[in-house]
């Protein structure tokens, strides 16, 4: 008996209903009645220091979502509006891949990453 996975990710937000829309659209999850079949990969779960400036320090938590193409991803919110914000420093030499990151519109940080084809151990 043991944790399988992550079962999900609750948030509060001023207007659910049109954020649940815009993961929808973007990223094809979320809502009511709709359970999200994700891939099996890589998870991390990582508490921060408080004063960490990895993201936004009036916001407990940001969202890591993993993607197969961030190029393509990149290219598909852009053309959608979305500022898609980028850092090299977030690609720490890309042992652990590529990362970007975007904002939902309560201002929510989404971060985007394409895991490297093979994991480094540790």
């Amino acid at each position: 008996m043991g944790v399988t996975g992550m079962g999900g990710l609750f948030f509060r937000a001023k207007d659910p209903e049109a954020l649940t829309a815009w993961y929808r659209e973007h990223f094809g999850f979320g809502g009511g009645d709709s359970l999200w079949e994700q891939q099996a990969g890589p998870t991390v779960f990582a508490p921060f220091k408080a004063d960490s400036d990895y993201f936004a320090a009036d916001k407990a938590f940001m969202i890591n979502l993993r993607v197969d193409d961030l190029d393509a991803m990149k290219e598909r919110l852009t053309a959608a509006g979305i500022e898609v914000i980028t850092d090299p420093e977030w690609d720490m030499d890309g042992s652990y891949g590529h990362f970007a990151r975007v904002h939902d519109p309560e201002g929510n940080a989404i971060e985007l990453w394409e895991p490297p084809a093979e994991m480094p151990e540790g």
